[in-house]
């Protein structure tokens, strides 16, 4: 049987839920440990309890530590596949964070839970075992890091949570998943054709991430002049357009040397430098904005704090967004 290593960082797969006030929360530490009888049948699976936070705890550095665990007990150990659990509130910016840094060639798969170990339809064992499962197929050698959630594999590029809590949350806006985990078999009918690695030393970039507005005003954004902070991203309107009132502020920033990213708010679909006028995408473009092609803005955001290290001037970052 094929070796796996499954490190569990905590989330609502590793949480229960309280019978007197009925909210779930972080009670018991063995609880994806649990889990593992019913996936020996498919893999030696030798775990590590790493942490057990809820996924708003999780910060860049912390995914950057787990990374380093990653890498290090693969190095330690020949093992063929690699399973993180983790909550699914920022379960995509680990999944991506991961797909940029991570220099394994090996499958590693991220997946989760949206209901507790101990309520009725819990979904954490079934989201492991696929997982585990996934991990272990041949045809997973070369996809990068994949979320596997409700039966389908998603590439960690494009997959975002979509549902506050349905089980199916976890989709691929424009994209769709690469791959589906049935009864039977695991089977791919597309992959992403894009690889990106990144080496990197730490994930300690300040980079805030802005959402634009109907009406956004200037002061909003004008107390970032005064911040220590590495980059912005702008999820902006459509295409790629803003509010002209904050161009100045962005100008601003710009002139400062501070790389400023744009993305869109929209969830399908990809910026591009098309309309004209005052605000449209064309003078952003002009301006020095840097174009992001198809990330949303969270995972934007973890691009740019990851090429940071790789290019010191905004002009040389537009080609990491390129693709």
């Amino acid at each position: 049987m094929k070796k796996v290593l499954v490190i569990n960082t905590g989330g609502t797969i590793a949480m229960s839920m309280e019978d007197a006030s009925e909210s779930v929360k972080p009670m018991d530490d063995l609880a994806v440990q649990k889990m593992l009888p019913h996936v020996n049948r498919y893999a030696e699976v030798t775990t590590i309890n790493y942490l057990n936070l809820p996924s708003p705890h999780i910060t860049p550095p912390i995914m950057n530590d787990l990374r380093v665990l990653i890498e290090d007990e693969c190095a330690k150990h020949h093992y063929e596949g690699v399973v993180v659990t983790h909550g699914t509130d920022t379960l995509e910016e680990t999944a991506f964070f991961l797909d940029l840094t991570l220099n394994l060639s090996i499958p590693v798969a991220v997946t989760g839970a949206m209901r507790s170990s101990n309520e009725l339809g819990a979904d954490g064992p079934v989201n492991l075992i696929s997982a585990v499962r996934t991990v272990v197929e041949p045809q997973s050698a070369d996809k990068g890091v994949v979320v596997v959630f409700n039966d389908e594999i998603h590439a960690a590029r494009h997959v975002t949570k979509t549902h506050t809590s349905n089980v199916a949350t976890f989709q691929s806006p424009s994209y769709g998943p690469i791959g589906n985990v049935s009864k039977k078999e695991v089977s791919y009918h597309h992959y992403p054709l894009d690889r990106e690695y990144y080496p990197i030393t730490h994930a300690n970039a300040n980079v805030p991430l802005i959402k634009a507005v109907a009406g956004m005003n200037p002061e909003w954004l004008a107390f970032l002049l005064e911040q220590p902070i590495d980059g912005v991203v702008i999820e902006g309107f459509g295409l790629g357009n803003l509010p002209p009132a904050i161009l100045p502020t962005l100008k601003q920033l710009i002139d400062k040397g501070i790389p400023v990213v744009m993305v869109s708010r929209c969830y399908n679909g990809q910026v591009q430098d098309v309309y004209g006028y005052e605000g449209g995408g064309h003078m952003l473009k002009q301006m020095g904005i840097i174009f992001s092609n198809g990330l949303n803005g969270q995972k934007a955001r973890l691009k740019l704090m990851v090429a940071l290290q790789q290019a010191g001037k905004s002009s040389e970052l537009q080609q990491f967004f390129n693709h």
